[in-house]
């Protein structure tokens, strides 16, 4: 079992910038593909990015490539996404999960997950 603890959200003005941040506990997370999906009020739950556990590759949704990066401090079992330049359509509740494998972007592909961190973007 992994437990993963989301934290960083908030509301920013749209062109702002949020870190957020997962805390990983019970297994170490250099063993893990890991992700970030977010999910806006009615609307399904999407990818955002994905890094891969032995190469560092990291994957991206189209809408946030070059606005977002996803990286991790395996020292500190934690996960962080940096995200720039955000646009009110980056509303949404962020989920750090444990992905199954990369390059798969459904939401269906996720061992466990976070409970997730609120950003609010305002134009």
């Amino acid at each position: 079992q992994v437990q993963l603890v989301e934290s960083g959200g908030g509301s920013v003005q749209a062109g702002g910038s949020l870190r957020l941040s997962c805390a990983a506990s019970g297994r170490t997370i250099s063993m893990y593909i890991m992700g970030w999906f977010r999910q806006a009020p009615g609307k399904e739950r999407e990818f955002v990015a994905a890094l891969s556990h032995f190469n560092s590759v990291t994957s991206y949704a189209g809408s946030v490539k070059g606005r977002c990066t996803i990286s991790r401090d395996n020292a500190k079992n934690t996960v962080y996404l940096q995200m720039n330049s955000l646009k009110p359509e980056d509303t949404a509740v962020y989920y750090c999960a444990v992905v199954k494998s990369f390059g798969t972007t459904s939401a269906q592909n996720v061992d466990f997950w976070g409970q997730g961190t609120q950003v609010t973007v305002s134009s």
